[in-house]
């Protein structure tokens, strides 16, 4: 065991890994045994059957097409507001970063207690706001591309996560060393350059594992809406399938896997962009060596 580890926690001896194993079998053992147990109280149910699955996994079944037409639609309409959001949030979040990082001690004030007064609300609770409450009180966002609700839902998801993300950028940037920004403003370039170029693309790089789980949790919200208005997105479908069909463990099993399949997706997305990146900046790193190397290596010339 290298010397890090042992300092993290205390090698366990013989005896302590025997009752680590041992309490991992129970476990597992527990576990299984429980799994059983629902497996064969759905099967005493006749929840395996193929009346209850036919419309989800059966092309051939009658109400196959319009199913998955009710769920395409859902998702369809779950990605148009998740991505509004997402946009919003990030450019508003990065916003209210900066300036919070650019004004002074007195003038951040404001914004500190804009940004505590919306992250201490539940999200739900803004996007009722967004959804019920804005129309009440006159504001019409119905001539909009997809209506009141839809961007009531953005609003509401936008005003939790742009706080979210504007803590986790800046958080990014004062996880920077300060030379960063000593370094750029003595080659001439003003704060709000020195901000732009060199500080908050190295914080969105740190930050990036924070970044995907906060886009994940902005998708996730938008089924708070099926408890406010109706909105077709993918949990309200799924609900709308369920009356229709009387199978809600069958239709949800299919609606919690897409969930997970389109946060996965979006995960690896995000991990592909900042492998994309990372090779950017060790190709650029290399060229720029060899370079160097290149013109440190080269004769001098003197006269003759």
């Amino acid at each position: 065991m290298s010397r890090q580890e042992s300092v993290l926690y205390d090698a366990q001896g013989p005896k302590a890994r025997r009752r680590t194993l041992i309490g991992t079998g129970v476990a597992v053992l527990v576990l299984l045994g429980l799994a059983y147990l629902v497996v064969q109280r759905l099967a005493e149910r006749d929840q395996f059957s193929m009346e209850l699955w036919g419309p989800l996994i059966n092309p051939g079944n009658e109400s196959f097409e319009a199913v998955w037409r009710l769920i395409g639609e859902g998702i369809r309409n779950t990605l148009i507001a998740a991505a509004l959001a997402m946009t919003l949030s990030i450019v508003l979040g990065t916003v209210i970063a900066v300036a919070r990082l650019s004004l002074g001690r007195i003038g951040r004030i404001p914004l500190i207690g804009f940004v505590e007064v919306f992250r201490g609300l539940p999200v739900v609770v803004l996007v009722y706001f967004g959804v019920r409450v804005l129309d009440d009180v006159g504001v019409d966002l119905s001539g909009l591309p997809g209506g009141q609700v839809l961007w009531g839902l953005v609003l509401g998801l936008t005003a939790y996560n742009m706080v979210v993300f504007a803590e986790i950028v800046r958080a990014g940037v004062a996880s920077l060393p300060k030379g960063q920004r000593e370094a750029a403003l003595a080659t001439g370039l003003t704060p709000g350059q020195t901000m732009r170029i060199v500080l908050l693309p190295q914080a969105f790089r740190t930050m990036l594992p924070a970044i995907i789980s906060q886009l994940v949790v902005v998708l996730k919200d938008t089924s708070l809406v099926t408890f406010i208005a109706n909105y077709d997105e993918l949990l309200s479908q799924g609900e709308s399938i369920r009356r229709n069909l009387d199978n809600p463990i069958q239709t949800f099993t299919v609606i919690a896997l897409l969930y997970i399949a389109i946060n996965y997706a979006l995960g690896r997305l995000a991990q592909y962009v900042e492998r994309r990146q990372s090779r950017a900046r060790t190709t650029g790193g290399e060229a720029e060596a060899e370079a160097t190397d290149g013109i440190e290596g080269a004769p001098v010339r003197t006269g003759s």
